[in-house]
């Protein structure tokens, strides 16, 4: 087979007889259940996501919540009355602002500096402490009690639950010296227990929560997943049990009357007829076979195994092709090539093939001298999907079969 480039269109007869077309409309699908590269892939990981999302929301929401609701009223109201009252506001503005690039970051999902917001807070916290003065230790003024663990859990969001336990109990020891440093007696000390208890459970558990449910989500995502390659796998396999299927029995519908002719006795392996019946056969039994093969451009693949056992014969083929066919249905491919293969396995001495493809059509011609072959080929097509031309001059046949998409 010789392969040639071409820059001219599909060749036409000159003379013949009146052509039999159909139509050019694209193929229905005929499958009951979709090719394997039609299923959609599962949204794998896309609840776990979301989870982890809503998460740290929440954590901001109650972090800014605590921090604006509760801790700013209260140094507001006391101003005049707190010790150092601008560290404790400049403090307090510090970690709002530290807050707010944690918060913007931790919902872009960019990795945030947790070492020096973590250092920075434990620094803004020992600050506020004494600034806050003696009256001031266990009242609301004193926002370093319930802010640190807030803050934590945005900024080693996505850590080892270690440092934030760590970080919570950097804020506890620096909360106890302070209480110790006013001379503390049992009842201060009481205090401290509780606060620290209630200061630290609830960041902890959110943490821990959150952590919980996106673990929970991502395994319930990976078994979704799990089950969606397996119901991928499954369709994969039937429509390839129905591809099997299908080509069998056309195999035998190809094969199985000239055989069963020949063994009967009906057929004469020397009637000229009885060898043309052998080779349409054998040519379409070729590009049944060549149907099944994984190949890039399948369209081109069957005409070349159809033009190979053309030459086997002795025929010498000339392919011209222009263009890349697009992506066809074997319903759709098996009627170009169908009528094109039958005129090969007829053909003598020499044929050209041309194909013209374009991103929505795609024609296919043979000249070629014949041996009156051709008149069944398109006797079972009950639909337009593919247009088809025949026209004989004496013994040269021109043969055209054409797609076009919608």
């Amino acid at each position: 087979m010789r392969a040639e480039p071409s820059t001219t269109g599909t060749p036409s007869p000159t003379a013949g007889t009146p052509a039999t077309r159909t139509g050019d409309t694209p193929p229905p699908d005929v499958s009951e259940v979709a090719p394997p590269d039609q299923v959609p892939p599962p949204a794998a990981g896309a609840v776990a996501s979301a989870s982890d999302r809503g998460a740290r929301i929440a954590a901001v929401v109650i972090a800014y919540g605590w921090h604006l609701l509760v801790s700013l009223p209260a140094v507001l109201l006391n101003w005049s009355e707190l010790r150092w009252p601008w560290v404790v506001g400049g403090g307090w503005l510090a970690v709002a602002l530290a807050g707010a690039v944690a918060a913007w970051r931790l919902l872009r999902d960019a990795p945030l500096p947790a070492g020096p917001l973590v250092v920075g807070l434990l620094v803004v916290d020992a600050a506020v402490f004494p600034a806050s003065g003696e009256r001031f230790l266990f009242l609301s003024a004193n926002w370093g009690w319930g802010t640190v663990g807030w803050f934590a859990v945005l900024f080693l969001w996505g850590r080892p639950l270690r440092q934030l336990v760590a970080t919570i109990t950097a804020g506890a020891v620096i909360a106890l010296v302070a209480v110790l440093a006013r001379g503390a007696d049992a009842a201060d000390l009481s205090r401290y227990a509780m606060y620290v208890y209630g200061v630290a459970v609830l960041p902890l558990a959110l943490a821990v929560g959150a952590a919980t449910l996106t673990t929970l989500a991502a395994e319930r995502a990976h078994a979704a997943s799990a089950g969606a390659a397996v119901t991928a796998q499954r369709l994969a396999a039937t429509h390839a049990q129905r591809e099997r299927r299908d080509r069998l029995a056309l195999v035998d519908a190809t094969a199985g009357e000239i055989l069963a002719d020949l063994a009967a006795g009906r057929a004469d392996p020397a009637d000229p007829a009885v060898q043309r019946r052998c080779a349409l056969a054998a040519a379409r039994l070729r590009r049944l076979i060549a149907e099944s093969d994984d190949v890039p451009d399948p369209l081109l693949h069957e005409l070349r195994a159809s033009a190979d056992l053309a030459e086997r014969r002795g025929v010498v083929v000339d392919l011209a092709v222009v263009g890349s066919p697009p992506p066809l249905p074997v319903e759709v491919r098996r009627r170009l090539v169908e009528p094109l293969a039958a005129g090969l396995a007829g053909a003598r001495d020499r044929t050209r093939l041309t194909v013209v493809a374009g991103p929505d059509h795609v024609e296919i011609s043979l000249i070629a001298p014949e041996q009156g072959i051709l008149e069944d080929v398109t006797s079972g097509w009950t639909d337009d999907t593919v247009g088809y031309e025949h026209v004989r001059d004496g013994e040269v046949g021109w043969t055209r079969t054409r797609w076009r998409g919608r």
